[in-house]
């Protein structure tokens, strides 16, 4: 057979969100990275084959920015009748043409060389070309969800849930046992203008009642995405993956049947749209990092000192047994929003060059039924590949990042847009000291180190078509990079996607507090006035431009807005 060998700085596996945003955040840095992904399409459990929300942190103002706002913001400009093979397309975009990045899909992991603590290899089998990946790297990153590395290398990990005593966890079982939350087969239903018949396959289950489904509602109305059809829990969620495929197909098609065919459920016009054939995974190998983040840390707000990230979904702990339990499938216990996440829960313990991100970070059964969610794995992965990109730049481990750089891996998430609670991106000295001034309201906020609102803090200026607002300097300045960061409305409903078709369908579109036009203007040293960049079609939060200039002033005007008033800008600054 044949083998490919290449060279990275990065390797991750796994192209969920999680590895997605640590492939690029680290590409996007400059270094050289691979991800290898086993499947054909991106995205894990948002993506065309589970089609699972991209759910996040709860509350006013909490919605994940950074790289998975941008992609968000992409599919809600490029998507507009929702399909799955666009979402599909935006993240296969993203990684197959950013550079620094290579994209191995269909290349499934199962072999890793090892040097003493350090991963020196890692060899993965692509199923369509028959070939094997070697990728040789000074740096990984477990971003699988099933933590296939920690089998491979011998990385300490976790499985099932603690006992109550262990961490002084309230909401943990007072044994410990290796029952997990179990998986998922979506489905997704189309309605159209006229009866629809379905004719279930002999081997569905029956549910003759709705008795059969106690405590889940299974109408077609409102957000209804049938998370419910769970099962696993009391089996191994990786090993025993394919046979609980098998049932779960089996209960699929037999929950469609009932909708349809028995009992009144209002779906005579409704077909059954699609059902996944892969299972959607909550839970399985969890690694053991420097820190094991519990229960306790989050209900007290995760204040730790090397936050990198933060959650905010509710602790969501899904019964193991599933469908097969007839009582309440989930108890969502409270989790306050947003919560930190330490560094030190996303890198090996014993491993010394291996990161980790996505559901399989260092922390309890407890505290994972939180973190576990898409928008705050995004946020974990973007976290995982900027330390990677410190790391190879300074020749540090993982831990090494803690020890020497991690102020400045928290400076570098939030000026990529990553916000962390409790910590202000500082500003840059030129901005600092420059004149600021608008043609109304204060500008002040736009250099406060706040990009969102916070604590009744609106943290931005307010302008509409015609305004402007400006630095400008004593002497003329070298610049050499522009930052602007527009609303993109945090409060907007989150999810990248839908869960059936009616026949009056969501239309996507980018929110409307986003100012659409804007050009920016600077007086070089002669006095004469040139524009340096002008849009008239801008979708998205986060602007950087770097070219370097001479300017006495930068001036920015807002040309035109979506809808009609006036629009927020959180930061403008230059360096």
């Amino acid at each position: 057979m044949k083998t490919i060998t290449h060279q990275a700085d990065f390797c991750v596996v796994g192209g969920g969100l999680a590895g997605m945003c640590a492939a690029i955040a680290a590409a996007r840095k400059g270094i050289k990275t691979i991800l290898m992904h086993d499947r054909p399409v991106l995205g894990g459990n948002s993506s065309s084959e589970i089609r699972m929300w991209v759910c996040g942190a709860h509350g006013e103002n909490n919605l994940e920015t950074g790289i998975i706002e941008e992609i968000r913001l992409e599919n809600l400009y490029r998507n507009n009748c929702p399909n799955f093979s666009i979402w599909d397309s935006i993240l296969y975009e993203k990684v197959r043409f950013q550079e620094n990045l290579v994209l191995l899909l269909n290349c499934s992991c199962n072999h890793a060389e090892m040097s003493g603590q350090r991963i020196k290899s890692i060899t993965g089998w692509q199923l369509t070309t028959e070939t094997f990946h070697t990728v040789e790297s000074g740096l990984f990153a477990d971003c699988s969800g099933d933590s296939i590395l920690a089998p491979l290398t011998n990385a300490e990990f976790r499985m099932g849930r603690e006992a109550g005593q262990e961490f002084g966890e309230s909401i943990a079982p007072e044994v410990a046992d290796r029952r997990t939350m179990g998986m998922s087969c979506l489905i997704q239903a189309r309605e159209t203008d006229s009866p629809q018949k379905f004719i279930p396959p002999a081997w569905a289950n029956k549910y003759l009642s709705d008795e059969s489904f106690p405590h889940r509602g299974h109408t077609l109305e409102g957000s209804q995405n049938f998370w419910w059809l769970e099962i696993g829990g009391e089996n191994d969620t990786i090993h025993d993956t394919e046979t609980l495929r098998d049932e779960l197909l089996k209960i699929a098609f037999g929950v469609w049947d009932h909708i349809k065919n028995h009992g009144g459920h209002s779906a005579e016009n409704w077909l059954l749209e699609w059902v996944g054939f892969l299972p959607g995974k909550r839970e399985s190998r969890r690694y053991a990092g420097d820190y094991i983040m519990t229960q306790n840390d989050v209900a007290a707000c995760g204040k730790f000192d090397d936050i990198i990230a933060y959650g905010g979904w509710s602790m969501d702990d899904h019964h193991p047994q599933g469908l097969n339990y007839p009582g309440v499938p989930t108890i969502f216990h409270h989790a306050p929003s947003p919560y930190g996440i330490p560094y030190r829960s996303l890198y090996s313990k014993n491993i010394d060059n291996l990161f980790f991100a996505g559901r399989n970070i260092s922390v309890t059964h407890s505290a994972m039924s939180s973190t576990r969610v898409m928008a705050t794995c995004a946020l974990l992965g973007q976290a995982v590949g900027t330390a990677a990109a410190l790391a190879v730049k300074n020749d540090l481990s993982p831990r090494g990042v803690y020890q020497a750089k991690l102020q400045e891996l928290q400076q570098d998430l939030m000026d990529d847009d990553a916000w962390l609670p409790g910590l202000r991106r500082t500003i840059p000295e030129l901005s600092q000291r420059a004149e600021l001034k608008a043609s109304s309201g204060d500008p002040e906020p736009l250099r406060n180190g706040m990009e969102r609102p916070v604590d009744n803090n609106d943290n931005c200026w307010e302008g509409s078509t015609g305004d402007w607002v400006e630095y400008s300097f004593n002497r003329v300045e070298q610049i050499s990079r522009i930052r602007i960061v527009f609303d993109s409305n945090l409060n907007r409903t989150p999810y990248n996607m839908v869960a059936k078709y009616p026949l009056q369908m969501t239309h996507f579109s980018p929110p409307e507090t986003l100012i659409s036009g804007f050009h920016i203007e600077a007086e070089n040293d002669s006095g004469k006035t040139i524009e340096i960049f002008r849009t008239g079609n801008n979708y998205q939060r986060l602007f950087r431009m770097q070219l370097p200039f001479a300017a006495r002033r930068v001036r920015l005007y807002i040309d035109a807005v979506c809808g009609c008033g006036n629009k927020k800008i959180f930061s403008f600054d230059i360096k």
